[in-house]
């Protein structure tokens, strides 16, 4: 995967401010919202999002997108995950 060419991927979708982030492994993040959309880009790892009581894992090179106030939680897998993150 070409990092440059995701990134600027997202920026061409509206999603002006990225970044990479990383989480140890089985790191969990309770049910929270954020106040903008975000876009998230497996690059190393999974992570397994849960929206509506339905849970999806997303591994290296795929995508889910998180539509500002939405609820949702999140869990890593067991090696971690490395993501670039994209809000607009």
């Amino acid at each position: 995967m070409n990092l440059a060419e995701l990134e600027k991927k997202l920026r061409s979708e509206g999603f002006g401010h990225t970044y990479i982030w990383q989480d140890r492994p089985d790191q969990h993040y309770p049910e929270h919202t954020h106040p903008v959309e975000t876009a998230h880009i497996i690059l190393e790892g999974e992570m397994t999002l849960t929206v509506n009581g339905q849970s999806t894992t997303y591994r290296a090179g795929e995508r889910c997108d998180v539509p500002a106030g939405t609820r949702h939680a999140a869990r890593m897998g067991p090696a971690g995950c490395r993501y670039l993150i994209g809000e607009k």
